[in-house]
């Protein structure tokens, strides 16, 4: 049996309390499910993503007393990454503390697994900035969600970043880029969108497979090596990331026109490589560093101000961010499924009326300490990703900084792309595409 960690947030004080408690909570607790990977392959990567989550659940309870006064309970399951693994996770922990607001499966593989039980559980997907990109469409995948942004968008925006450092979309024309990613349902996600741009820009794609855990990349960098591409795109995970960064350097290519997915853009990812990665460029949709509010807010309430301790838990770090940022919004969809249904415990059923609703202002972050931390967000019936922009960060050989503004997705390109493979999605699984505009 998969090792289970139950957390009630609201009732203890200090982290080493929370994580030696057993299960305590209210009578109906918000339970979010939390599948994480603190062992593994990939546990770097896992370890700050998940205590992200899990810092946010317990800042809404200590700072803000819970969800409208409905306290917030957290239950681990360890997936290691593994899909079948986490998809048991997933069942063994849908049903408990009153049934699951939502499921964030933290792994592509695990996402596709559960979008077919979604509708039968009713239990919505939230799969932030990964997962099954067709999800954007609403009409025909009514659970799941993946704002605020896609893979395909980010391939998009990164060809239109490469265009903009080319000196217009125009000299795109002739160039080479490689594509290295992960040989799964993940890191092929941008394939079709690459090939499509390719298409229409006129550069030269190489695609270039890491199998599984990605520790050996000597046969691919000599593909490179021979190649010799203008801009390589990364699309690996864990420990791939940080060994193709060192066979990058290792033949010399010029960092800055080495640009990862979001899932490679960590700390982890770089710090290996020492001063060889100084230039290395990443997607993000949120900013960098721990200079927010609610940076300051958890340093307060979680911490007791002890900077040095809360790094441990990678406070500050990319990934841990960014699961400030995926725990913030499932909030904020309980939040707004409350003002239509009230004050309490949400099912969810409503939790995902709450998350196509979903409408978080500049205000609002500010007022949850975010600020300018990530952009504004709203969802619709129609679209589930929010058509988020894109970010361009690069690493200095310390610290991640931000070296772009917004860079929107080419979405003339890209939702109709959307649209056909959820259609397609909808003919083979018998599914009749939603009317939005007879929904409430």
């Amino acid at each position: 049996m998969k090792k289970l960690t139950t957390y009630g947030l609201g009732l203890v004080a200090g982290l080493a309390a929370i994580a030696a408690t057993p299960a305590a909570y209210a009578d109906d607790p918000q339970y979010f499910p939390m599948l994480v990977y603190r062992t593994g392959p990939y546990a770097p990567n896992g370890i700050p993503s998940a205590n992200g989550m899990r810092d946010f659940y317990m800042l809404t309870n200590k700072r803000d007393g819970g969800v409208n006064g409905v306290e917030v309970a957290v239950e681990e399951c360890e997936t290691e990454y593994n899909t079948k693994i986490g998809v048991e996770c997933y069942e063994r922990l849908k049903g408990k503390h009153g049934g699951a607001s939502l499921v964030n499966p933290y792994s592509t593989g695990i996402t596709y697994q559960l979008i077919p039980k979604a509708p039968v559980d009713e239990v919505p997907i939230l799969s932030m900035g990964y997962g099954r990109t067709a999800a954007a469409d609403g009409r025909v995948f009514k659970w799941a969600f993946n704002f605020p942004t896609t893979y395909w968008s980010q391939a998009s925006a990164f060809i239109r970043y490469v265009g903009e450092q080319e000196g217009g979309m125009e000299n795109l024309n002739g160039k080479k880029i490689a594509l290295v990613y992960h040989n799964s349902a993940y890191g092929k996600e941008p394939i079709a969108t690459l090939e499509k741009l390719s298409g229409i820009h006129g550069y030269d794609l190489t695609t270039l497979a890491v199998d599984h855990p990605g520790q050996e990349q000597k046969a691919t960098w000599l593909q490179i090596r021979r190649l010799r591409p203008d801009w390589i795109f990364l699309w690996g995970w864990g420990v791939m990331n940080q060994v193709a960064i060192q066979e990058a350097a290792a033949i010399k290519f010029p960092m800055d026109h080495f640009i990862g997915v979001w899932w490679s853009g960590s700390e982890n990812d770089v710090i290996p490589a020492g001063d060889a990665a100084i230039g290395y460029k990443a997607g993000t949709f949120h900013s960098v560093g721990a200079t927010a509010q609610v940076h300051k807010d958890i340093l307060e309430h979680l911490y007791d101000g002890d900077v040095e301790e809360a790094k441990k838990n990678g406070f500050g770090e990319v990934l841990y961010n960014r699961g400030l940022v995926n725990a913030m919004l499932g909030i904020e969809a309980v939040r707004t499924a409350q003002a239509k249904y009230g004050n309490r415990r949400m099912t969810g059923a409503e939790v995902r009326w709450g998350l196509e609703n979903l409408d978080v202002s500049e205000e609002r972050l500010a007022e949850l300490g975010f600020g300018d931390f990530t952009r504004p967000i709203k969802v619709t019936c129609e679209d589930h990703e929010g058509n988020g922009p894109v970010l361009i960060q690069q690493w200095d050989g310390e610290q991640w900084n931000l070296v772009s503004d917004w860079i929107p997705p080419i979405r003339e390109v890209v939702r109709p792309m959307i649209e056909e493979a959820a259609a397609a999605f909808a003919a083979e699984n018998n599914i009749t595409p939603r009317d939005c505009s007879a929904e409430s």
